[in-house]
């Protein structure tokens, strides 16, 4: 079965723009000593290719050799691979609908057989991966028992570390949603909202857009921590009111294009306590000192020191990162698994790079997060985001 090419495409980049990127992976094969590749992780799915749909919980990939792409998947999928790629329809490959779920026959039967016909016996699979299975690997050993299996886990994500103009020119509109997510919290929220009920304002924000940029669902739904809640940084919502005499983190992401700007921010009802204000103009100067720090050549561990060195002076510690690197994603996680803002990560920055950073200080019993997506510029990283670095008040 073939699918036929859209009428209507809905492409978001252009076929140079795909083939630069593609070329980019194959030399990262190349050196690995990689003849063939299996992509299934849809993020890098859809920067290789383009593909988009909520399509992620049944097995699909991509399957690149020297020559050609090839998108697998469910057969009611194909069409979004016509609708969203490049790839000519011969290497758009639905497979049946007996294969989805089924306890008699795997998706990665139907791979299997595609890079038997390819030629070249060396593979490289995405091991470490949300999305692929320990089912999915013992079936393509199974089936394909004189080629020989690597993990290439990552391999697409460090292509994706430097961003392109396109790329960045994506990142600036998704900037720009969540600059008015913010500020509709601002003109919206007031004493005693119950939780939902603001959160409910933030995902219509977040899917309006801005100016005719729309938005797109983020890889990670709102954050929300109130009160001793907010000591754990990966909480969600709640039907409880927001009281005066307290404080809650918000860490959201506004999303276009699947491209993420996430920024945290802490919110007081009523007049803020000290600690809150302690923290803000703490955070506020290590946000300006890691940015300044940001320049190309720099070492990601040392960028890191710049803050956890600024924070020590202040009195505060942190044992976790502080940030990682950014762009594209799919839920669960908008980060892309390659560089983190810590000790020991001695990847040097380039210009064009994008991290969230990420210098959340959560105590016993409260929690205070100020966060930004930073840029690495040719003179010192840029936030692409014109939030205001504030706690932001709310009037008891």
């Amino acid at each position: 079965m073939r699918c036929k090419r859209m009428a209507t495409p809905r492409i978001r980049f252009s076929e140079a723009e795909f083939a630069r990127r593609q070329q980019a992976v194959r030399t990262a094969m190349d050196a690995k000593g990689l003849e063939i590749l299996v992509v299934s992780d849809p993020s890098n799915m859809c920067w290789l290719t383009g593909f988009d749909a909520w399509s992620f919980y049944v097995h699909q990939c991509l399957v690149v050799s020297a020559d050609r792409i090839l998108w697998i998947g469910r057969g009611i999928d194909a069409a979004s691979a016509a609708l969203t790629t490049h790839l000519p329809a011969a290497d758009i490959l639905p497979y049946p609908d007996d294969f989805v779920q089924s306890t008699l026959c795997h998706p990665m039967q139907c791979v299997a057989e595609q890079i038997a016909a390819l030629s070249g016996s060396r593979v490289g699979l995405e091991m470490d991966n949300y999305y692929f299975s320990a089912k999915a690997y013992t079936t393509l050993c199974a089936a394909l028992p004189n080629h020989r299996f690597a993990d290439a886990t990552g391999l697409v994500n460090w292509q994706r570390a430097v961003k392109s103009d396109a790329e960045i020119a994506t990142l600036r509109k998704a900037a720009s949603v969540i600059e008015l997510v913010y500020q509709h919290m601002r003109e919206v929220l007031v004493p005693n909202m119950p939780q939902n009920e603001l959160v409910a304002e933030l995902l219509a924000a977040g899917a309006r857009g801005a100016d005719g940029i729309f938005g797109d669902y983020p890889a990670i739904v709102p954050l929300i921590g109130y009160g001793p809640e907010s000591a754990a940084c990966h909480t969600t919502w709640d039907d409880k009111p927001l009281q005066p005499g307290a404080g809650f983190f918000a860490e959201l992401a506004g999303c276009h294009a699947r491209y993420h700007c996430p920024i945290s921010r802490t919110v007081y009802i009523g007049e803020p306590a000290p600690a809150y204000r302690t923290c803000e103009s703490v955070i506020a100067d290590c946000i300006s000192q890691v940015a300044d720090a940001m320049r190309p050549g720099a070492v990601l561990e040392e960028v890191a020191q710049v803050f956890y060195s600024a924070l020590a002076k202040a009195g505060f510690e942190k044992d976790n990162r502080c940030g990682y690197s950014i762009g594209l994603s799919y839920p669960p996680d908008w980060g892309e698994r390659t560089m983190s803002l810590r000790p020991g990560d001695r990847s040097v920055l380039q210009e064009n790079m994008v991290f969230h950073f990420m210098p959340g200080l959560w105590f016993d019993d409260w929690g205070f997060e100020m966060s930004e997506t930073i840029r690495v510029g040719a003179h010192g990283g840029e936030c692409l985001a014109g939030v205001p670095q504030t706690l932001i008040v709310v009037d008891a």
